[in-house]
Order: structure tokens, then C-alpha cells, then sequence
């Protein structure tokens, strides 16, 4: 599928969060990514993903590698959006009439119910926005995949059939996931990268081994 290389990456914002990371991202690594609140996990992810720059190294993704960034919030211009709706809204707008079995396909993927799918956005519970965005990501096919505490707002069950997706639906993509679940990321990572203000330690075990 391809890779991302981190190279010398560190960010200084107001402290310093992360210095000197290097790291390869390639086909097969799961890679859950630790720290605490507000030092840097977000800010590494927004890197990647080409939306914030970084202080100083390089991200070098390989050529056409198309990267799905999951991030935390919904934006407020699908808030009036049905669920569907919201997850074709990912396609450019050429495509959303002839591919829009690919928005109920990716839904498919998360056992929504049909009647779900029509409902407004806003309307949803935290949980089922949460998996929205997912599919809203993984309708646009990509090569990699980044998730920023995909697991917030999910029940026990969402938690379990998200474990199910990303281990079936998602197993041939790297995957970069930020999160606290201890359990969820045993049962979805192979890589543990520990994120800190001096050196980061990078593991290839999941993260209650590392």
C-alpha cells in the first residue's frame, strides 16, 4: 500500500511536545500512538495528515499514498446532513451519483441500521457520529489510515464491532491510532509509539507488552 517516514519530526508549541522523531510507517504496522492529553498526539496526527506543520524534520509519504484522518469533531457542515449524506459528501461531487452504493457499503461495515442512515447528523448519538466519521474516511479508499481516539463516545458493542472492522475491513492498511483504550489497542495495534518531550520510544508490540 506504502509508507510514511517520519524524519528528525519535532514540534515546539509554547513547550517543547516531541523532538527528533524518526520513524517508518509501512504495510502491516498498527501503530498506537501514547501520550497524555495535549502533548502532541493530535498535533503528530495533524502533521501526517498535511494539516499543521511541523517545527522542524520532514514527513515523507510515498508517491499517491492517499492518507484517511479521523479526526475527533464533527464538522458543523454536516450537522444538517443525513448520516448517508454526510459520508458521500467525502466523494468529490463528480463522483457521488454513480458511486453512491459506496457510502452505504462503508456503513455496511459498522452494521448501521437502515433507518439510521437517513437520520440528520446532528440527530445522532456521539457514538454513531463517531463511526460516520469513520466511514466518511474509509468511502474515499484509503492507503493509510489515522485515527485520533476513535473510540470515544462508543459503547461496549460499537468498541467491539470497531475492534471487528479495523482487524477485518481495515487490516491490509497501516493504521496510526491515537488512543487511551488500553484494551482496544491490544486487540487492533502490533507497534506501541510512546510520544515524549525528550526521547520517544518506539516498540514492535502492542501496547500492554511495550
Amino acid at each position: 500500500m506504502g509508507s510514511i517516514s517520519l524524519q528528525n519530526l519535532s514540534i515546539i508549541a509554547g513547550v517543547q511536545l516531541f523532538r527528533d522523531l524518526s520513524v517508518v510507517i509501512a504495510d502491516g504496522d498498527r501503530v498506537g500512538l501514547i501520550a497524555g492529553n495535549g502533548l502532541g498526539k493530535t498535533t503528530l496526527l495533524r502533521i501526517i495528515a498535511g494539516l499543521t506543520e511541523a517545527t522542524s524534520g520532514d514527513v515523507v509519504r510515498s508517491r499517491g499514498l492517499r492518507l484517511g484522518y479521523v479526526e475527533q469533531d464533527v464538522p458543523k457542515d454536516l450537522m444538517g446532513l443525513s448520516m448517508r449524506d454526510a459520508v458521500l459528501a467525502a466523494l468529490p461531487p463528480t463522483d457521488r451519483e454513480a458511486d453512491a452504493w459506496k457510502a452505504d457499503v462503508a456503513l455496511d461495515g459498522f452494521d448501521t441500521p437502515w433507518e439510521m442512515r437517513d437520520r440528520l447528523v446532528r440527530e445522532l448519538s456521539g457514538g454513531w457520529q463517531r463511526l460516520m466519521l469513520i466511514a466518511r474516511v474509509w468511502v474515499s479508499e484509503p492507503d493509510a489510515l489515522l485515527m485520533d481516539e476513535p473510540t470515544n463516545h462508543l459503547d461496549l458493542a460499537k468498541i467491539f464491532r470497531l475492534e471487528q472492522w479495523l482487524n477485518r475491513e481495515a487490516r491490509s492498511v497501516p493504521l496510526l491510532v491515537a488512543s487511551h483504550d488500553r484494551d482496544f489497542l491490544d486487540a487492533v495495534t502490533n507497534r506501541t509509539l510512546f510520544l515524549r518531550p525528550g526521547t520517544s520510544r518506539y516498540f514492535p508490540l502492542s501496547y500492554s507488552a511495550a
